[in-house]
């Protein structure tokens, strides 16, 4: 993925001017900088969400972005299984329990989301975003809520999953860097 010259803001609030970036296949970034700097809005624009208002973005992969978002965002009337076919429709039960398993919610699969912790809900996203397994991951506090061996246990399933992947994280936590193998970057101030 490569960002050449990005110009993005909002009516009264420009967040990102002149802002390039390179992401190759097999990279990890951490994004760190202090609250409302453009973290999450950068990710939207790699992700497609957003448009910049100019420069370019390139390398969004056709079969779309995995990505975790900051809220968990699961449809509560489907289970847990239910809400990983809703990006892998073709994949078995089996092959998604199997995404469930390292992340330790074997159990969990017929569960539908007003049942699990609020942790349990989060490796649910981390296992929806593996379920699409796109060559490009973008990560928004996911290890938000997770106590340390579930944090350790999501990062090591990401690692894993997402070996060859483009990856950008959001996050505040050195310890959480280290546990994605990622280099940081930091937002430009205006």
């Amino acid at each position: 993925m490569e960002l050449s010259h990005i110009t993005f803001g909002y009516p009264g609030r420009m967040l990102l001017r002149d802002f390039s970036l390179s992401l190759p296949p097999g990279e990890t970034i951490a994004v760190i900088g202090p609250s409302g700097c453009g973290k999450t809005t950068l990710l939207r624009l790699m992700a497609g969400l957003e448009m910049p208002l100019s420069g370019s973005l390139t390398g969004i992969p056709p079969e779309g972005v995995s990505m975790v978002f900051q809220e968990n965002r699961l449809v509560p009337s489907l289970t847990v299984l239910e809400n990983l076919a809703l990006v892998s429709p073709r994949s078995s039960r089996k092959a998604l329990l199997a995404l469930l398993a390292p992340l330790g919610l074997a159990e969990e699969g017929d569960c539908y989301p007003a049942a699990l912790s609020g942790g349990m809900a989060r490796r649910v996203a981390i296992a929806r975003a593996a379920a699409l397994g796109s060559s490009l991951l973008l990560l928004d506090e996911p290890f938000t809520g997770l106590d340390p061996e579930n944090r350790e246990r999501a990062a090591a399933f990401l690692r894993e999953r997402f070996a060859g992947a483009a990856v950008a994280a959001v996050l505040h936590h050195r310890e959480e860097t280290e546990l994605l193998g990622a280099r940081s970057i930091t937002i430009p101030p205006l």
